[in-house]
């Protein structure tokens, strides 16, 4: 009795301490307020950035949904907009595990990336944070799947983060 509740005491506390570590790696990212926006600065120019980021899709073997040039978009309308482009990808058997939750999920899967040129010519890539879409659509039976979303997304952005 006594070793089964210490198994399950140490894989609680081995579960709390990776739900900490995930948070923290997040939670440095994040911008300011709880708006569910994840930041990550950009140590190359936005060029390189989503050349780097689609490579390590491609490696992880995920899916590659579209790369849309929202700023060519909008020069095409005749409005000037900073660089902005958005890349849309995804893991099926992971991302439709939200939707089956609640199929409103759907509205945030599969993943949106954007990488975007601030005023001061930094660039950032920007997604929406997982756990927020999990509160957003009062998932609360996907935690282990939103973990693991949140690490793929944290180790891809992790590629433009050094030169």
């Amino acid at each position: 009795m006594i070793a089964h509740l210490t198994n399950r005491v140490a894989n609680f506390c081995a579960l709390l301490l990776l739900a900490l570590l995930v948070l923290s790696v997040v939670s440095a990212a994040r911008a300011d307020g709880d708006d569910g926006i994840v930041r990550v600065k950009s140590a190359v120019p936005m060029a390189e950035a989503i050349s780097r980021i689609k490579a390590d899709i491609a490696a992880k073997g995920i899916k590659f949904f579209s790369e849309i040039d929202q700023s060519k978009l909008a020069a095409d309308a005749g409005i000037k907009l900073r660089p902005s482009t958005l890349l849309v990808f995804g893991n099926p058997p992971l991302g439709t595990q939200f939707i089956t939750s609640n199929p409103n999920a759907g509205l945030d899967w599969p993943v949106r990336l954007l990488l975007t040129k601030d005023d001061n010519g930094d660039v950032w890539a920007v997604w929406t944070d997982f756990s927020w879409i999990a509160r957003r659509h009062k998932i609360r039976d996907r935690v282990a799947q939103f973990e693991m979303a949140t690490k793929v997304v944290s180790s891809i952005t992790s590629t433009i983060t050094t030169k």
